[in-house]
């Protein structure tokens, strides 16, 4: 998957026709602080240097440069466990000194001539994917498809099609630069941002941007329905988010499969969730076999896999993996299409970049396997209905929320996180024009 530099720069000569939207350039505004940056102003950013090096950084703040951008002051961000495949260099097309973060929100600071309906002062939340608002997918507000805002060769070889860009997730993705920072371009701002009303604060509406859409695409597209038995892999806040919108689509039994303290976080806060540890097995006893016993002989009725392929369990994925011959593991996906009963469902939601080996076609064609790739939400498909349910209370996106940060710390952050460290499951990252921690927020945490 390793990009030579000869590749690199004639990737990012191709597919930027007149009607591209301007982004491989400016991830990092440093790059060319004339053009792209404000001359007078910098503000903190985490930015990737390397494999396994992120640090926060002074760089210039973006500004406006194409007619529908929205600068956004950052209120709040937070740390996805899919920031850690960036971390860890796994996904391509990263470049020294892009600009992290998908997700975040926060107050609007300038716009350009073609945005009327938002304005300076008003307090968003955007969508982690980039929207053109005009385009075939965009029109059915599947807004991770669209057509026009990521013009990545690389990846259309690769997948057969593009995906919509991605703020602060690589070139591959657009190159757009991203949240983790105290102010962020916003691109088709007229679009990608959604009002936050006064009784939804940032520590809950910051979330619309990725986690709680990616939970909710991920249970309303594998279809969990009325009376579903639901595993799933994973006690992340994707999982745990999952978990509750699994029972709020019907299902009658929710398994979770993880390990050490993340379950023990699991049942504090989402006591209906029945759990499994597969590092605490029976002798002779597989996840497979364990969630057949759990459910009737026969399996789950659904899967969801909230995990990504990026972390081997076995000795033969590891070398495959480490050689280059693979991207992803498939043993949480056999593990999936194993356990369910036939004609179960399973549904892919954790990041897989690339290419797998050893994967159980069989079972899937024998067995009348519906194995669903979920792909990035469609956020803005989903995003007005999930604030309203956030106003009215079905839906806490602080149950998942263990730290409160300054964005100052980020880099220590990402460290700590990727250990496992501190009982970090989700974080909210304050800036300079945060305002007061919510009721329900955690207390500050510095590092």
């Amino acid at each position: 998957m390793a990009l030579s530099q000869a590749a690199y720069k004639a990737e990012q000569a191709l597919g930027h026709g007149d009607n591209a939207i301007t982004a491989q350039d400016i991830t990092n505004p440093a790059n060319d602080r004339e053009k792209y940056g404000d001359p007078n102003v910098t503000m903190k950013a985490l930015c990737w240097m390397g494999k396994n090096d992120v640090r926060v950084l002074d760089v210039p703040k973006p500004k406006v440069v194409e007619p529908r951008d929205v600068i956004l002051k950052v209120t709040g961000s937070t740390v996805c466990g899919s920031d850690l495949h960036l971390l860890h260099g796994t996904v391509v097309q990263l470049a020294k000194g892009d600009i992290l973060g998908h997700e975040f929100c926060g107050i609007v600071d300038s716009v350009g001539p073609q945005v009327t309906n938002v304005k300076p002062g008003d307090r968003v939340v955007a969508s982690f994917q980039i929207a053109c608002g005009d385009c075939a997918y965009c029109k059915k507000k599947w807004s991770s498809q669209c057509e026009k805002t990521n013009s990545n060769t690389i990846e259309n070889g690769m997948y057969g099609g593009r995906t919509a860009g991605m703020f602060g997730y690589s070139h591959f993705t657009g190159g757009f630069a991203g949240g983790q920072a105290e102010y962020t371009r916003v691109p088709c701002g007229d679009v990608n941002l959604l009002k936050l009303p006064d009784d939804v604060p940032d520590e809950k509406g910051l979330f619309l941007s990725d986690v709680v859409s990616t939970s909710w695409n991920c249970v309303v597209d594998t279809g969990v329905k009325q009376g579903d038995v639901v595993a799933i892999w994973g006690a992340g806040p994707i999982g745990q988010m999952c978990a509750d919108f699994a029972f709020i689509n019907g299902a009658s039994r929710v398994i979770v499969i993880d390990q050490n303290w993340r379950l023990d976080y699991v049942k504090s806060k989402y006591p209906k969730v029945e759990t499994l540890d597969f590092s605490s097995l029976p002798k002779g006893e597989t996840v497979v076999s364990q969630l057949k016993k759990m459910v009737d002989g026969r399996g789950p009725d659904v899967a969801l896999e909230c995990v990504a392929g990026e972390y081997p369990k076995g000795w033969a994925h590891t070398i495959e993996i480490a050689m280059g011959l693979e991207t992803d593991t498939s043993e949480i996906l056999n593990e999936m299409i194993e356990s369910v009963r036939n004609f179960g469902r399973v549904g892919i939601t954790g990041v897989y970049v690339g290419y797998t080996n050893h994967f159980n076609i069989g079972s899937v064609m024998e067995r009348g396997i519906r194995f669903i790739g979920n792909g990035q939400a469609p956020v803005h498909l989903y995003w007005e209905d999930l604030l309203k349910r956030i106003q009215k209370g079905e839906i806490d996106p602080l149950k998942m929320v263990t730290h409160r940060v300054r964005v100052e710390d980020l880099d220590k952050v990402y460290y700590k996180f990727e250990k496992k460290e501190d009982g970090m499951q989700k974080v909210y990252v304050e800036t300079k024009f945060s305002q007061p921690a919510c009721q329900g927020s955690p207390a500050l945490t510095t590092y």
